[in-house]
């Protein structure tokens, strides 16, 4: 809610007049000028500006707070009934104080009621959720409070040692149950400095205190108007006036949970109003008390018992479910927050000469167990991963699940050598035999070693490193890899380059420069591919060679590629209603694997409201043959949407026939390294006609990537290639510089192999 310019609000002048009337009353305490006219001034008019003024403004209060509406209501009703019943009191009887008036006393009964009403209210936009603790605590704070008030205020008065009726009794005993439900409320909410509550709940214990006193010295024979009784009443009307000039809107409901979190200021009032039921106790109630102040007395008292039983309870129940917050829900092991946890002590205590290990694995082959024999074979075969390891675990070390096939193994004082030694006696145990639904199944695993303090110096930067190693181990099918630093970058420049890479990706440095892919047949520009480059503070423009490297070792790809995902498609949005050139971003391995990857790119295309013609992605041939299948669904996914695909570096990888033979694909693009000779080696030469062949029989267009001088065009346009793209046509250039390139490139476009 923005801030309210100085002086519109009304409340603020009815808070003015309130302060003057309680200013204006506050002279007439003392000596007053004499006569019938200055009693009506001070009694009638200067003493009941307050009251009016803050009701009104308790009134006007209720747009501004929709959910407190009804207690700012109720509250503003209470301060205006009361001052009718006064003037109304003044009128009939000719004093105020406890004189018997029937309209007087019929408004000042609505007032106590509605008193009641706007206590609810506000403790209810607190707390949307009673919990039994809660309850528990306003019961012993509202029974202690009442056990004192009845049995030393009232008391004496019950037991037939004051002479006084018990009509005379009931506005005091309203006020003390008043008294006893602001406890109440303090003790559900604790201590809580919350303004607007603190401020109604002083309004009302100082118009309830006032009235008590009021009782006691009619009683005695001791009240006269104009006292500076007066003023404890305006006292809780300018507090009534400054809450509700001091709220803005409705309050933040507090949060659930309350009873199990222990604090002073959650069981000061509890615990106040216990001592207050054992003092009344002590006493001796049922001789010098009341009957009623012992039997609420120990009421609370039980209400203290029950509190601590249910105390135990939550705590118990607490325990439990931290407990299983802790644990993985299938095997029983500790899950990731509870390594997490463990981990941040173990590495915050490891030094060079007692260092921390962890072992990172994933299992090998798992996704085909639960294709080939079911999720529920899967599960079997996850928790029987806890009693195979647990033999080879030492005090103090931990194993935990995760997440899907993911494990890890927490190794406290375990050196580089001990946990490259430990890693492989996990590895030989997991890879002996698992028995699931009477099969016997073999599943390899990859392991990830890390250390710390040195390379890793926390907890996040422990499993990072564990990745990247157990993510070598399994591309180089080793089993087992330990992360070391690149020694060839010297000083620690890999290290380096992969902590700044994190920061480029959050600080807008990284940008894409576009290299033009144009037909061999006529010249026309058919697509543009988009090339990372990071705008280095201090080395200034990085090309991928030194980028992707730091970023698969650091496990960054994802966030890069998504990134560069971004930068491509609001480029090609500049251009695509005058020209309709797609751009083609290069896909990692990680990526491939994202089976969420189709509906994350029909959202991005969506966003910029872009078709599927916009763009093509480009996939590695070793990246698709880690994982043949996920890679082919990923690829069908991405076609059915309409997103081209094109198989990237072709003729450097696997080339396996049989799989692009149901590769759903739409181009090839051929490496630099069967196409830089083409017009010098005949054999380079038979190979780029041959994959033309093949790609076309495949339905596939080829593109020739590293096409440096238009010679070597002229020959690949010769050996059927169908679209050009290097140094011949354009180097890659900037959003800015491709935007006018297309344009005068559209108006002189020829032939490339003329």
């Amino acid at each position: 809610m923005s801030p309210r310019p100085a002086g519109t609000d009304p409340r603020d002048l009815l808070l003015v007049v309130a302060a003057l009337g309680v200013a204006a009353f506050a002279t007439g305490v003392g000596p007053r000028p004499g006569g019938a006219a200055w009693d009506v001034v001070y009694d009638v008019v200067l003493y009941h500006v307050a009251w009016v003024a803050g009701g009104l403004a308790c009134w006007l209060t209720a747009r501004r707070a929709p959910r407190e509406a009804l207690g700012w209501w109720a509250l503003g009703s209470t301060l205006l009934l009361a001052t009718v019943g006064n003037v109304a009191r003044i009128i009939e009887t000719g004093q105020a104080g406890t004189t018997p008036s029937v309209v007087g006393d019929a408004c000042v009964t609505v007032a106590y009621a509605f008193l009641y009403v706007a206590l609810f209210v506000f403790i209810r936009a607190r707390v949307p959720r009673f919990l039994p603790s809660m309850w528990l605590d306003g019961v012993i704070g509202a029974l202690g409070t009442a056990a004192v008030g009845i049995g030393f205020l009232l008391g004496p008065y019950l037991t037939g040692a004051g002479t006084v009726s018990y009509l005379q009794l009931a506005w005091p005993a309203a006020d003390v149950l008043l008294l006893a439900l602001l406890a109440g409320v303090g003790a559900i909410l604790g201590v809580h400095l919350d303004r607007t509550l603190l401020l109604v709940s002083a309004s009302v214990a100082f118009i309830c205190v006032a009235d008590v006193a009021l009782f006691l010295l009619s009683v005695a024979g001791s009240y006269s108007d104009g006292g500076p009784l007066e003023l404890v009443w305006l006292a809780g009307v300018l507090c009534a006036g400054i809450a509700a000039q001091r709220t803005a809107g409705d309050p933040e409901p507090r949060e659930e949970g309350h009873g199990v979190r222990i604090s002073w200021r959650l069981v000061a009032l509890p615990l106040a109003g216990a001592l207050a039921a054992l003092t009344v106790l002590a006493a001796g109630y049922g001789e010098q008390l009341p009957d009623s102040a012992g039997w609420l007395a120990v009421g609370c008292v039980l209400a203290v018992l029950a509190r601590t039983a249910v105390t135990f309870r939550e705590v118990r129940s607490f325990q439990a479910v931290r407990q299983e917050a802790r644990t993985d829900e299938l095997t029983g092991l500790p899950n990731r927050r509870a390594l997490l946890e463990t981990a941040r002590t173990v590495v915050a205590a490891a030094t060079t000469t007692h260092p921390a290990a962890l072992l990172l694995l994933d299992l090998d082959g798992f996704k085909e167990v639960n294709d080939s024999l079911g999720h529920g074979a899967g599960d079997q075969l996850l928790c029987q991963v806890g009693p195979r390891l647990a033999p080879a675990l030492r005090d103090g070390e931990v194993l935990a699940r995760l997440g899907g096939d993911e494990f890890a193994v927490l190794l406290p004082d375990t050196d580089l050598d001990g946990a490259a030694e430990r890693a492989g006696i996990v590895h030989d145990l997991l890879r002996q035999p698992f028995v699931v639904d009477g099969i016997r199944l073999h599943v390899g695993v990859s392991i990830g070693v890390s250390t710390a303090p040195v390379p890793a110096d926390d907890v996040q930067e422990l499993l990072r490193c564990a990745d990247v190693a157990m993510y070598s181990a399994k591309t180089e099918r080793t089993g087992v890899h330990v992360y070391v630093p690149d020694p060839s970058s010297g000083s620690g420049e890999r290290l380096r380059t992969m902590e700044e890479l994190r920061t480029a990706l959050v600080a807008d440095e990284l940008d894409v420069h576009l290299q033009p892919q144009v037909a061999m047949d006529d010249g026309r520009v058919v697509g543009v591919e988009a090339l990372l480059r990071w705008h280095h503070p201090v080395r200034g423009l990085v090309g991928p060679g030194a980028v992707l490297p730091a970023a698969e070792q650091a496990g960054l790809m994802r966030p890069l590629t998504d990134t560069v995902l971004e930068r491509s498609l609001d480029a090609v949005a500049q251009w695509w209603d005058e020209h309709r050139v797609p751009v083609s971003v290069n896909l990692s391995a990680a990526n491939v694997a994202d089976l969420d990857l189709p509906a994350k790119v029909a959202a991005k295309l969506a966003r910029r409201r872009l078709p599927a013609a916009a763009l093509t992605l480009e996939l590695v041939e070793d990246t698709l043959m880690a994982d043949p299948e996920r890679g082919r669904t990923v690829l069908g996914e991405l076609r059915r949407l309409g997103v081209r695909t094109s198989i990237d570096d072709y003729g450097t990888g696997y080339s396996s026939l049989a799989y692009l033979r149901r590769l759903p694909a739409d181009e090839l693009k051929l490496d630099r390294s069967l196409t830089a000779d083409v017009d010098t080696d005949e054999r380079a030469a038979a190979i780029v006609r041959h994959t033309v062949a093949l790609a076309h029989d495949l339905g596939l267009s080829l593109v020739a990537e590293g096409v440096e001088d238009l010679v070597t065009a002229g020959r690949l346009a010769s050996l059927g290639c169908d679209v050009a793209q290097g140094y011949a046509i354009a180097r890659p250039m900037p959003v800015g510089d491709l935007l006018p390139w297309l344009a005068g490139h559209r108006a002189s476009a020829v032939r490339v192999g003329d």
